[in-house]
This record gives structure tokens, sequence and C-alpha cells, in this order.
């Protein structure tokens, strides 16, 4: 798949944050509920060589969520969190969290941008601590997001 929204992954050297931007040929409630439903959540988030098991997805303010990645040697990776904010069409505010590293807490701003029947996704993570950040980011995490962008563009029916 060819796509002119291509992913744009910035993580400056010195502070605790990663930010991301992508934009989606689709209207801003379509690609929201791909985020809340967990019927959707289910068949993008995440790489293409890993299946997800969702444990809990209650996307309100004050819901959690719990999902698991397996791999094809059946290799388990669990992650949570905690939905502060949603705010239907506009906005997540959530926590992550991966089960092989507890207590290392990330703190999540998407923003649903509606660009008059596109959509541009503004995703701004802090960690807390240059270390966390670094880690994250050599977990091979920027692959993860751009295949899960591309296989939300298939849900989604963009042809690119």
């Amino acid at each position: 798949m060819t796509t002119t929204n291509a992913l744009v992954v910035t993580a400056e050297p010195g502070v605790p944050f990663v930010s991301s931007v992508r934009e989606f040929e689709a209207p801003v409630a379509d690609v929201f509920r791909a985020y809340v439903d967990p019927d959707l959540v289910v068949q993008w988030l995440g790489p293409r060589d890993l299946s997800m098991e969702i444990d809990a997805w209650d996307a309100r303010t004050g819901g959690s969520w719990a999902f698991t990645h397996i791999d094809a040697e059946g290799n388990r990776y669990g992650f949570r969190g905690v939905f502060h904010d949603v705010t239907e069409n506009s906005s997540i505010v959530q926590t992550f969290e991966f089960d092989g590293f507890p207590g290392h807490v990330s703190l999540e701003r998407l923003e649903f941008i509606d660009l008059g029947g596109r959509t541009r996704i503004v995703n701004h993570t802090a960690f807390q601590s240059q270390q966390d950040r670094d880690g994250m980011v050599a977990s091979g995490m920027e692959r993860g997001v751009r295949e899960g962008y591309e296989r939300l563009e298939e849900l989604l029916g963009i042809t690119g």
C-alpha cells in the first residue's frame, strides 16, 4: 500500500517526549470510533506480525484498558492504562504501561483534528524519564505505530 499521509515521529534529544502526526483520508468520527470501539481496535492497533486479545476496553473518562499482543511463537506482551479524558471526536488522554516494565507509565494525549472529511491525529507522549523515552523509542515503537496506522487505513477502506 502506498500512502501520501506519512507518519512523522519526533523524539528530540534531551527531552522525555515523543510526538507523532498522521493524516487519514477519512472523517474524524470514523477515525475516533476506530480508537474507542474494541471490535475495531483489535483489528488495527500494533504491528502486523502480532495478534491482539483485548482484556478490557472501557473508552470513557475514568475507564481503563488492557490488551495483550501475541507473536507467532506464542509469546505474550501485556499493556494497560486508564482513560483520563475521552472527548468524542476531539481527544483522548490516557496512560500507557507495558506489563514487562511495570511502574514506567507514560501519559498520552491524542488529538483528532477535523480537516473537512480528512483527519489529522496528533499524539504527544510524556515519559517519566529520558531513559524511559529512549527505551520506548529503541523498542521498535515507530514500526508498531506505522504498521498500526497502515492497518487502520485498511480498516477504514482507504486505498492510499
